[in-house]
């Protein structure tokens, strides 16, 4: 249900690491800035382009709505969702304590993001904007009649001290991001400028354009870089209302949200009351939900999917089940190899544990044949490595030959395959002979290293559905003589034990961009694989890695961006980091029948942002309800 939640919260750290190409105003302003392609650099444009491949934005300046939203779509009602574990902490901004996925929705960013346009950003905070002829600083200019909660205006001071708290104090994530930002200076009391540390870095103005706004007189006697359970003054769609750790989370709709009637809000947001209920596991979460105890679920498991939801409000049409077409970036996802550990820094041994996953055999007993085996750290997207390298994949990858496997260099990755059903016994001896290579051998049916210890692993995981796929990885395992054991842990121990890198193997999905920027470096490169809380889960530490993570950065265009991902994507393809799980091209979204929705479906599927609660409909549900 992550994925569920983090569409919920639609903003926040999650949107903060998306990086986007372009930045347009929208509501009748305009950005006077200089574009990339313009002939005359002077030419004032609605729009900083990073590129934009003869494109630009999507959406005019003077655009209406979003066009998966309804603009006419009712407000009210409530919607009752859920999540597993728990939280800890309101403050989503430093690496301490587990915030709920949702804080985003309570405050504002500068610019913000759409799936459907993801090269853009769209002016929120912001009315508009001006890049200097240099490319040296950006200035901002804010409108007047943003304001926080509590009525207070949002200026410039607020956007700098936002700025200054992220970067001194902030989540690693921050800091990376804003390395190159020099500094940050009032050029008016509704107008900030940011300065670069170098020129012609086409992100970096997209950097600042993403930042949160939050407010510098609530935050002036407490202490930022700590969690917290006191709920902050935010400026978003909605606050906080009542929460107990543990058992809920509610959030209202702020009726005096100051953009409530912006373009990028219209139609969004309808819910006067979000909740969210928290449950220890998944099997007791589908059951409250079969027993109306939420409205919302999406569902992951395929045979859950075909026979978990019988029951007499499915046979009763109360309950409606309905599978959701997406196009978004799925990343990767599967068992992460923590390389920090001895065992697993060998990219031989981890070839060999990727080749003792049967997924042939899971895909009948469990995927039911209607889920993608994922072979790309960019799955779903353009910039996943496809066939052989061409001569522009070559070019970059050539100067690190002598660093990289061959197989680089001459052919596409793909995963290894079961020869049939239930049989891996090819498999088995390709994995036992990477491992004698590595310099392992078998004693007393345990696998032993050259100082004579036997080895032995943790698989991590944070829901025990995952357990049915762990547990035939582990037999397997065990083929090889590796002792191999199963933990599961609540959420937010897993969180804690992810940050810390406390891990050998643990299932994680490893999100990605959809439009691969200067986050990629906190993704993979060398600086992030020692950073607590980074996303370098793997521990990645290649020279290669960051030099296309910086050719990624600073790509020209939509082509050399592409060269640079697939680049990318093979050489940590074939490093072996993860064996890869799936993906599905659907959402299963199972809800009871008391919401509308536009009849256009976003890019990424299902976006409770942009239902609403059908007041008819839910009559007529409790009416039914009512005879039983």
């Amino acid at each position: 249900m992550m994925r569920l939640m983090r569409q919920i919260a639609g903003g926040g750290t999650a949107r903060w690491v998306q990086r986007l190409f372009s930045l347009a105003c929208i509501g009748g302003c305009w950005l006077h800035v200089s574009p990339i392609s313009a002939t005359d650099p002077r030419a004032p444009s609605p729009i900083v382009q990073r590129f934009d491949g003869g494109g630009g934005a999507k959406y005019a300046p003077d655009f209406s709505h979003f066009d998966y939203a309804d603009p006419i779509a009712p407000k009210g009602g409530a919607v009752r969702l859920m999540e597993i574990g728990t939280y800890d902490s309101f403050n989503p901004f430093v690496l301490s304590g587990s915030p709920p996925p949702v804080m985003g929705l309570t405050y504002d960013t500068i610019a913000v993001r759409t799936p459907d346009d993801p090269f853009s950003r769209y002016c929120l905070v912001c009315a508009t904007a001006q890049l200097a002829p240099d490319r040296r600083s950006i200035e901002f200019n804010l409108r007047p009649d943003a304001r926080f909660h509590d009525g207070t205006a949002v200026t410039a001071d607020d956007v700098i001290w936002t700025y200054d708290a992220l970067r001194r104090h902030g989540h690693p994530h921050y800091r990376t991001l804003l390395a190159a930002v020099e500094g940050a200076e009032p050029c008016g009391r509704h107008c900030v400028r940011f300065r670069f540390t170098r020129a012609n870095d086409r992100e970096l103005p997209l950097v600042t354009a993403d930042l949160p706004v939050l407010p510098r007189h609530w935050w002036q006697n407490r202490t930022f870089e700590r969690s917290t359970l006191e709920p902050f003054l935010g400026s978003g769609p909605y606050r906080i209302a009542r929460f107990e750790p543990g058992r809920y989370l509610t959030l209202s709709r702020a009726a005096d949200y100051w953009a409530k009637d912006h373009p990028v809000n219209r139609g969004r947001y309808n819910f006067d009351h979000l909740r969210i209920d928290y449950f220890r596991d998944d099997i007791a979460a589908r059951s409250a939900f079969l027993a109306g105890e939420y409205d919302i679920r999406l569902e992951n498991q395929p045979r859950d999917w075909k026979d978990g939801y019988e029951s007499p409000a499915l046979a009763r049409d109360l309950i409606r089940r309905e599978e959701i077409p997406e196009d978004r970036v799925s990343g990767m996802q599967g068992f992460v190899f923590n390389t920090r550990r001895a065992f697993l820094a060998d990219r031989h041994v981890r070839e060999a544990l990727v080749h003792a996953f049967d997924f042939e055999s899971l895909d009948r007993l469990l995927l039911q044949g209607q889920y993608k085996r994922n072979r790309s750290y960019f799955n779903n997207a353009d910039f996943g490595a496809h066939g052989a390298p061409g001569d522009s994949e070559l070019a970059l990858l050539a100067p690190h030959r002598a660093q990289l496997p061959a197989e680089v260099f001459e052919r596409e990755y793909q995963p290894p395959r079961t020869a049939a059903y239930g049989d891996w016994r090819a498999n088995r001896r390709i994995a036992s002979r990477l491992l004698a290579a590595a310099g392992y051998v078998v004693l007393g049916y345990r696998l032993t290293g050259r100082d004579g210890r036997p080895v032995s692993i943790e698989i991590l995981l944070d829901n025990s559905r995952l357990e049915r796929v762990a547990l035939p990885y582990v037999d397997n395992l065990r083929k090889l003589g590796i002792a191999a054991t199963v933990r599961t842990v609540d959420t937010a121990q897993f969180q804690r034990r992810l940050e810390r890198f406390d891990f050998d193997i643990a299932a994680a999905l490893l999100g990605q961009s959809e439009a691969p920027g200067r986050e990629q470096a906190y993704y993979w490169g060398s600086a992030a694989a020692n950073e607590p809380g980074s996303l370098n889960l793997a521990g990645v530490r290649d020279p290669a890695v960051d030099a296309l993570v910086d050719r990624i950065a600073n790509a020209s265009d939509r082509a050399s961006l592409v060269t640079a991902t697939r680049a990318l994507d093979r050489v940590l393809q074939w490093g072996h980091y993860v064996v890869p799980f799936w993906h599905s091209k659907v959402d299963r979204v199972a809800y009871w029948d008391r919401f509308g929705r536009p009849a256009k479906v976003s890019v990424v599927g299902f976006d409770v942002h942009t239902w609403w609660f059908d007041a008819r409909k839910d009559a007529a549900l409790r009416r039914r309800l009512a005879l039983d």
